[in-house]
């Protein structure tokens, strides 16, 4: 009952929505719909009243009341059949006026639509209308150019004229500013070839000069090479030559026994020693150090005094000093030149000599020639011969270097072997000698770069001087 109730009361709100409403009255632009809600309400009252028919009041609640009540339901319910008619006709009069609500309803849809259809044409009409316009204002246009045509075509022809004009000027300033530009670039490429030719032939020409330059000083620098060369072999043959003189002149130049014992290697000595030794003005710059070690010394003895480097030394510092050696060739050389040498073997010259008889010692590169075993007797025989307070100096490879032993001591073949610092001072120490010092001489990295490349204590260590000369006092 609640849900019939509900739906009907729905339906009524939504009939008078639509009622007061209708869809398309909004927006009829001048068409008004008529108003049905006065209409909706009489249909309202009509409606109540119909259904209050044969219906009694309600009253309170009591004995009186209800009795009343049950007979006003009773004559109701009596004069029902008399009623039943006009009940009907109050209903079909009703759905006539609903019926009539719906038309009126329909009728305000159908000016709605004809409203919208109406401002459809409308809006398809001024379409229309602006494209006549436009159709006009174009024709009026292309008459417009058809009538003034004429005009503009001498105009046209007279700007075309002017352009064509314009630009042909403009071309040929271009061009004519073109060609200027390129003539200019020809001259400045002409000019900057020129001068680059200039400056190419001029460093050409100092170039040409240095090289001509350095060619003449490479070739005086051979020049002077290959002179000091045939220079070096002509002394040599010279010396050799002065030495066979002197030899056969001077009987007395062979030594105690009238005869010179050949080298055990049949070489060219004196060659031997230009080459490996070096040359005689550098030794002898060499044994200046020596000289004057012995200064204030008489009577100081070259042991082994080969070219007589050391004697010309102690010649020119004044030192009193004779020299002996093996090798007539190198006493002859040294007689040749004025010098105190005779050729004699060390040995048998020191025992002929009176002890306490030598003021002083020097033997350079003389020790590693001998027998290990002779050293020590050597050593002792210099102790007898010196008097007291005279200085010996030995000279000779160093075996503490390594690096001799790869590059200096095997290229004389008569070394037999190196004599160590220590054991030279031993030797001196037990003979008699004190203030014994060692002085190690040419260090190996002077002429063994590499050697540069070491730590500084592998070198000093292992690699120091080449030759060494020990010191000692009577």
């Amino acid at each position: 009952m609640h849900d019939d109730e509900l739906t009907a009361a729905i339906r009524e709100v939504r009939e008078r929505v639509r009622a007061r409403h209708p869809e398309g009255s909004l927006g009829l632009d001048g068409v008004i719909a008529p108003d049905l809600t006065p209409l909706i309400h009489a249909r309202d009252a009509a409606d109540a009243k119909v259904a209050a028919i044969g219906t009694v009041n309600p009253r309170a609640r009591g004995l009186k009341n209800s009795i009343i009540q049950f007979l006003k339901k009773a004559i109701a319910r009596a004069l029902d059949w008399h009623v039943r008619e006009q009940i009907e006709f109050n209903r079909a009069a009703m759905q006539c006026v609903q019926a009539t609500i719906e038309a009126l309803a329909d009728n305000s849809r159908a000016l709605a639509a004809l409203v919208s259809q109406h401002h459809a044409l409308r809006e398809e009409m001024h379409t229309h209308l602006r494209r006549v316009d436009a159709l006009a204002a174009e024709a009026q246009e292309l008459k417009d150019i058809r009538r003034h045509w004429a005009e503009w075509r001498v105009g046209f022809e007279e700007r075309r004229s002017a352009s064509e004009i314009h630009m042909l000027r403009t071309i040929s300033e271009l061009q004519h500013a073109f060609q200027h530009r390129a003539t200019i670039l020809e001259q400045n490429a002409r000019e900057m070839v020129r001068q680059q030719h200039t400056a190419f032939g001029v460093a050409l020409e100092r170039n040409t000069v240095d090289v001509q330059k350095r060619l003449w000083v490479d070739l005086e620098e051979i020049r002077g090479q290959y002179e000091k060369l045939i220079h070096a072999e002509l002394k040599l043959i010279r010396q050799k030559a002065d030495a066979g003189a002197f030899a056969s002149t001077n009987p007395s130049a062979s030594g105690p026994r009238g005869a010179s014992a050949p080298p055990r290697i049949a070489i060219d000595w004196l060659r031997f020693g230009e080459v490996f030794r070096g040359s005689q003005e550098r030794i002898r710059e060499h044994q200046k150090r020596y000289v004057a070690k012995f200064a204030g010394a008489s009577e100081v003895l070259d042991a082994g005094c080969g070219r007589g480097e050391f004697l010309e030394a102690a010649r020119d510092a004044g030192l009193r000093a004779r020299g002996i050696d093996q090798s007539a060739e190198c006493v002859a050389i040294s007689k040749s030149k004025g010098l105190n040498a005779e050729r004699a073997e060390l040995f048998e010259y020191l025992d002929a000599l009176p002890d306490a008889s030598l003021g002083g010692v020097y033997c350079s590169q003389v020790v590693e020639h001998l027998a290990p075993e002779h050293l020590p007797d050597l050593i002792n025989l210099l102790a007898r011969k010196m008097n007291r307070g005279a200085l010996v100096a030995i000279e000779t490879p160093n075996p503490e270097c390594l690096a001799i032993f790869a590059t200096h001591f095997y290229l004389d073949p008569t070394h037999t072997r190196p004599v160590p610092p220590p054991l030279l001072r031993f030797y001196l120490e037990e003979a008699g000698f004190v203030n014994i010092e060692v002085e190690r001489l040419a260090p190996a990295v002077e002429s063994i770069p590499a050697l540069a490349e070491l730590p500084a204590g592998v070198r000093e260590t292992l690699f120091g001087g080449l030759d060494y000369a020990i010191f000692g006092r009577k």
